[in-house]
């Protein structure tokens, strides 16, 4: 009888299966959060956003960026390196959401549309490539 085979959290590299663990979590996060709220999907989310709102999306980043970064703040010449370079940028991002929610709020309202959805296209790629490559077996043998 054959085995069932755990794709992301099979392989022998101790390493490899905490990278697919978290990528497993931020990618479909990822996904789901720009889906949600693309403008063609919800055109008029943002229109009534106030600096409270702002500074608490802020705070949520801010320690989803950190806690990857502290589980993964690796600079590989792979895919890994997006994990790293998302958890520094939701850091980053969060600590200007929360720092300056109201000025971060009013540059918001003056980007076009059409910038606003090429960021969160290029952003979502980023989340498809993490998800796919997290959730894709291994090329080693797994664990038994």
């Amino acid at each position: 009888m054959k085995a069932l085979l755990k794709p992301s959290f099979g392989a022998f590299n101790k390493n490899e299966r905490k990278l697919k663990k978290i990528g497993g979590i931020l990618g479909p996060t990822m996904i789901a959060m720009l889906v949600a709220e693309f403008p063609l999907v919800q055109p008029n989310l943002y229109d009534a956003q106030i600096p409270p709102v702002v500074y608490l999306s802020g705070t949520l980043m801010f320690i989803a960026g950190l806690a990857i970064v502290r589980a993964h703040n690796h600079c590989k010449r792979d895919w890994s390196v997006l994990i790293t370079f998302s958890g520094w940028f939701f850091m980053v991002l969060g600590l200007s959401r929360m720092f300056f929610a109201s000025s971060y709020l009013q540059q918001s309202q003056s980007i076009s549309a059409t910038t606003f959805m090429l960021l969160e296209g290029v952003m979502l790629m980023i989340g498809l490539i993490i998800t796919f490559k997290s959730y894709r077996q291994s090329q080693q043998p797994l664990e038994k």
